[in-house]
């Protein structure tokens, strides 16, 4: 299986601190944000490869980070050719440019670089391996007013099919949303150019998951774990004084230990 990592937008929400600088590199407790989901995907044996997506735009960012970072696994950056929120090929359009370009024919895991999450990716490619299927992380934020409008919200049968999936409603039936973790089958891969040649959106990646939902069983991985989707800046201060907190307790209980010792 191989992992792919989309860092190809550009965080418009965020100006002006993505102005001159992609979202997936800004700090988290002093640490780029990508490299949180780098660190999960280098745990799991399963992943042969890392493929990161970016825009021209941010690649002298995102190559000058590149080569400071031990990566663990075999890793290549593939630039799309784009310059602008304009120009942009959206997260679907991007997987689908990548998908050609390198030829995968592979199950393929895919991340948003944005997204920070503590579930075990071990954990969740076992679920797909018992499937059989695409599966889609879900996290229930247990509250519908703030879904709304922001998040893909799914539904799910007794045996946790998913059985209705809408991007961004604005009056959402419940508050299990889409994280933007997902694995595809190299069989689903091949619907992609056939998702893109009927003109469907290309942007946000919940349309491409709702769509092959409609035509074949996709499964939902539902975890309790913390998640923070950095698309705002209040989600980045709330990351930051989690991860930050987090810190400070594991430096504390080192400390314990020592003193024990």
């Amino acid at each position: 299986m191989k992992a792919i990592i989309l860092a190809g937008g550009y965080a418009k929400r965020l100006w002006p601190v993505t102005k001159n600088m992609p979202k997936q590199l800004l700090p988290v407790a002093g640490k780029p944000i990508i490299e949180y989901p780098i660190e999960n995907i280098e745990l799991t044996k399963r992943i042969k490869e890392l493929i990161i997506s970016i825009n021209a735009y941010f690649e002298f960012n995102f190559r000058e980070w590149f080569t400071k970072y031990q990566f663990r696994k075999k890793t290549k950056l593939v630039i799309e050719k784009t310059f602008s929120e304009e120009e942009k090929l959206g997260s679907i359009g991007a997987l689908h440019y990548l998908i050609d370009k390198l030829g995968i024919k592979d199950d393929i895991l895919i991340i948003g670089g944005d997204n920070l999450f503590e579930f075990s990716l071990r954990k969740f490619i076992n679920y797909y391996k018992q499937q059989k299927t695409s599966v889609v992380g879900l996290y229930d934020i247990k509250d519908k007013a703030k879904v709304k409008g922001r998040y893909g919200i799914v539904e799910l049968d007794n045996n946790d099919k998913i059985t209705s999936f809408q991007e961004k409603p604005q009056n959402p039936k419940t508050s299990l949303v889409n994280t933007a973790c997902t694995i595809l089958s190299k069989e689903d891969i091949k619907l992609i150019p056939q998702y893109i040649e009927e003109g469907n959106n290309k942007d946000a990646f919940g349309y491409l998951i709702e769509w092959i939902a409609k035509k074949k069983p996709v499964h939902g991985f539902t975890f309790d774990s913390s998640w923070f989707d950095i698309g705002s800046f209040e989600a980045y201060d709330e990351a930051n004084l989690y991860y930050r907190q987090k810190r400070i307790s594991a430096m504390r209980e080192r400390k314990v230990i020592v003193n024990l010792e």
